[in-house]
């Protein structure tokens, strides 16, 4: 009670392409009374061999790292809905980095979901880390409002995400929503640039 409230979960986790069953989680969430971010514990079994979860983690690098030039992008998916398969990879990387910011953002009362990739700008780089910017539209509930984030995100396969992110709706800098354990990339208003 001096602290928070704690919630114990256990859920299943899909294959955002596929829809297919990911595995399942074990997790406890504390929601401190202070504003800072949910405290996790988590332990997920994958019913992916890990093996296949790094190939397919090497293909969605290997299509973003050979390109001729940047990529670039706005609006996905379209207003249909769509997206192009092309940008499926620049996709994947935004439904990953953007977890972490919602991750951070959310609270006991508020929730997030990614909406849109208004736009996305990949930086060529000398070593071997993929790195984008972007603007994602990440949808409030339940007030429902459209929050937009500036996102810088960088990966390499078999490292962690590192995610520093600014939004709109905040008064202070950018923040750091980096994961320190590895993770895959494959298995999902106004807007205001930040200085990284």
């Amino acid at each position: 009670p001096d602290s928070g409230h704690k919630y114990y979960l256990q859920f299943t986790t899909e294959d955002y392409k596929t829809g297919e069953d990911a595995g399942t989680c074990l997790a406890t969430v504390l929601y401190p009374k202070t504003k800072s971010p949910p405290v996790v514990t988590i332990k997920c079994t994958d019913t992916k061999d890990p093996k296949q979860i790094q190939e397919e983690d090497n293909r969605l690098y290997q299509k973003l790292r050979h390109q001729n030039k940047p990529i670039i992008a706005n609006n996905i998916p379209d207003s249909h809905g769509n997206i192009d398969p092309a940008l499926e990879p620049v996709w994947a990387l935004a439904v990953a980095g953007s977890g972490y910011i919602m991750w951070q953002k959310s609270t006991e009362s508020l929730g997030y979901f990614m909406a849109q990739v208004k736009s996305a700008k990949q930086w060529m780089r000398k070593d071997d880390f993929i790195e984008f910017d972007y603007t994602v539209l990440l949808h409030e509930i339940p007030t429902q409002e459209i929050i937009s984030c500036h996102m810088r995100l960088t990966w390499l396969p078999g490292h962690p995400l590192k995610v520093k992110y600014f939004c709109a709706s905040e008064n202070q800098g950018p923040e750091d929503g980096s994961g320190v354990e590895s993770g895959s990339a494959a298995g999902i208003s106004r807007e205001r640039g930040a200085n990284f």
